[in-house]
């Protein structure tokens, strides 16, 4: 498979040596400065750019063909046009706030406890997210996926902030610490127990196996998907 990097910094070049690994050719590396490239190079794009170029890429690719997986956060007010544009071009697209495996895992099981707890309103939720410190956005796409998945399955609640409580309001407190590849944390707290999960990413590899396994599953298919169709959980 040939592989389009449309972001070559750590995550870009962590993807680029799994999937050497995994018998794929790297034929495009993009810098956050290169506009002029050829895309119709690559069997599929693997998007960690910046929030600026994100979308961008992404309709560079929808308007020449290529699949395209992307993990940049932050530029998801173009969330709906990116889909437009990849119907109307019949393309492939993935987009993952997280593409680790162990993480969409811990999406399902958030989402599970958000269900059971929606009936117990002495529980109060709150989030934390730690990340290194050259991390753009805060909170974390993440940490907004786990807030989200709490805010659909749980009457509680209508609304996350960042550094902030409110009625009906999931509180995220978003922390920048060098060397962090990325911590979540999800408390239900009463005035007699603090029910936790967590998910704690040692290094990048998770990450970006994962988003070398969903180019793998995407190319040949046309839609919009999600990692649960990739994993085929939920």
């Amino acid at each position: 498979m040939k592989i389009a990097l449309l972001g070559y910094g750590r995550m870009g070049q962590t993807i680029e040596k799994i999937a050497i690994k995994r018998g794929h050719t790297i034929v495009l590396k993009v810098d956050k400065d290169d506009t002029d490239y050829d895309i119709t190079k690559a069997d599929v794009a693997i998007d960690f750019s910046i929030p600026s170029v994100a979308f961008d890429n992404i309709s560079k690719c929808f308007k020449n063909g290529i699949p395209v997986v992307s993990g940049t956060t932050g530029w998801l007010h173009n969330y709906d046009n990116a889909v437009a544009l990849c119907n109307e071009n019949n393309g492939a697209f993935i987009y993952a706030s997280n593409f680790s495996l162990g993480v969409n895992i811990f999406f399902e099981l958030n989402q599970t406890l958000a269900k059971m707890m929606s009936n117990l309103k002495q529980y109060n939720v709150s989030m934390e997210e730690i990340h290194h410190t050259k991390k753009l956005d805060a909170p974390s796409g993440t940490a907004i996926t786990l807030a989200e998945g709490v805010i659909n399955n749980n009457d509680n609640y209508n609304s996350w902030k960042l550094d902030e409580n409110g009625n009906k309001t999931i509180p995220i407190v978003a922390k920048r610490i060098e060397d962090v590849p990325g911590t979540h944390t999800v408390n239900y707290e009463s005035e007699v127990d603090t029910i936790t999960i967590e998910h704690i990413a040692h290094n990048r590899q998770g990450f970006a196996l994962g988003a070398v396994v969903a180019a793998e599953w995407l190319v040949n298919k046309t839609g919009v998907f999600s990692m649960n169709d990739v994993l085929n959980i939920g």
